[in-house]
């Protein structure tokens, strides 16, 4: 059976190629963004042929305008309900389509379901509040790409699936609320159920007062302690550690 090539393009941003389709999840592409820094730079070659981008929500690190614009606007863009008509106002050559909870939809040779998440819905300051989505990509295997969220009781009617892409931190030293650390990411796997989980939204961007010495303990430590904890939560589950631009066969 033909397996998923799975790229860590780093923080949200994977690349999930099945079946000759390939789709890229909230791409965040910049080396700078606002008081951000990337760890490293996107390997450009990585973001040819895309077929599609989901977006999980509209939180600027997930939903970040010029990204999209560096993809070209022929890649469609599939969004939470009630984030087209921005999308579209800001770039209204691209093709959107908006999804809720349930919706599944076809992209390429690839069916995709839009999933509940536990996340903070809105773009701040003065942005529409939509529900944040997860989704589950569907074809030879099953991906679960969770965006961004917090566990909740739902995740068991969404696995089990091959594999389960998780947010196990994020650009700082604490997280707020609707998020996973490495534990609660951990407890997750006993909902989900994946054969292969491979952690997301880590190790990619940093404030720039925090690197003045080199990059902070919270870029790499968030993985190692994903292992420890899995492995103790869910010992059957298969942990993959991907640095940013690194891929794996599934």
């Amino acid at each position: 059976m033909p397996g998923a090539l799975i790229e860590y393009v780093g923080h949200a941003t994977t690349i999930v190629g099945m079946d000759g389709t390939r789709l890229i999840t909230d791409p965040l592409l910049r080396n700078r963004v606002a008081h951000l820094r990337r760890t490293s730079p996107v390997d450009a070659r990585a973001l040819g042929d895309l077929d599609a981008v989901l977006i999980s929500h509209l939180h600027y690190d997930h939903l970040d305008l010029p990204s999209l614009r560096r993809l070209g606007v022929d890649v469609p863009v599939v969004c939470p309900r009630g984030a087209g008509l921005m999308l579209k106002r800001r770039q209204p050559r691209r093709r959107v389509v908006e999804v809720s909870v349930g919706d599944e939809i076809v992209l390429g040779s690839l069916r995709v379901l839009a999933v509940d998440a536990d996340h903070a819905a809105g773009r701040l300051p003065w942005g529409a509040k939509v529900q944040p989505l997860g989704y589950v990509v569907r074809g030879s295997r099953s991906v679960y790409f969770a965006g961004d969220t917090d566990v909740f009781d739902g995740m068991r009617t969404i696995g089990p699936v091959d594999v389960a892409l998780l947010p196990i931190w994020g650009w700082g030293p604490a997280l707020g609320p609707g998020h996973m650390d490495p534990t609660r990411a951990a407890a997750s796997l006993r909902l989900l159920e994946p054969a292969v989980a491979i952690p997301i939204h880590w190790g990619t961007y940093y404030p720039l007062h925090a690197g003045l010495r080199g990059a902070p303990s919270f870029v790499s430590e968030p993985a190692a302690a994903f292992v420890r904890e899995a492995a103790a939560a869910a010992p059957g589950v298969e942990i993959r550690v991907l640095a940013p631009g690194e891929a794996t066969t599934v």
